[in-house]
């Protein structure tokens, strides 16, 4: 994969989504949309999501895979979620306000305007939004992975330089794994 997920920005982007809410709640389907779509954007407009979260094509469209675990309750980094959200039926809760401090003004900024953007419809109008991005199709029943390749091609990049905003996030996912010391 050539972005590296990092559990402290997805955790301080939903934190971000979440403040919006006075009620600090919100449905898993629709928080689960809006950080994909906040991570789109920012591949279209930087070539880089802010999560760096792999994606998944399911049912009701495209979907975070690290993050659609840890709201299940089935990822690696549950204790690191668990300490700010919790699951209720289909909702996210935020129990405590994470710091934004791995994120920059440009990141929050475009969370808080997809929020905005989105605020007044529902989650089936967000879902039915999803599927009409062109690198989603209908798994059925099941899921497929969604290449950045694809979400980089669909939101503008051309072939050759999606390819070459790819290469230099390998490249710079690499060596981050090589400084803290990860194989």
């Amino acid at each position: 994969m050539p972005y590296r997920f990092s559990i402290s920005r997805a955790v301080q982007a939903a934190g971000v989504l979440l403040r919006q809410e006075p009620s600090q709640r919100m449905s898993r389907i629709r928080i689960l949309k809006l950080l994909y779509m906040a991570d789109r954007v920012s591949l279209k407009e930087t070539g880089s999501p802010i999560t760096g979260d792999s994606v998944m094509a399911m049912r009701h469209g495209p979907v975070l895979s690290e993050l659609y675990d840890c709201i299940k309750g089935t990822a690696c980094h549950l204790t690191t979620w668990e300490r700010f959200f919790r699951s209720e039926g289909h909702d996210v809760v935020m129990q405590q306000v994470p710091s934004t401090d791995d994120l920059c003004r440009y990141e929050i900024e475009t969370l808080q305007k997809i929020f905005a953007e989105w605020r007044d419809k529902d989650e089936w109008e967000i879902v039915e939004a999803t599927h009409a991005f062109p690198e989603w199709s209908d798994p059925g029943q099941t899921s497929k992975p969604i290449a950045f390749e694809d979400i980089l091609r669909a939101v503008g990049w051309g072939e050759e330089e999606a390819k070459k905003i790819l290469q230099e996030a390998a490249s710079q996912a690499g060596t981050d794994r090589f400084f803290e010391g990860d194989p």
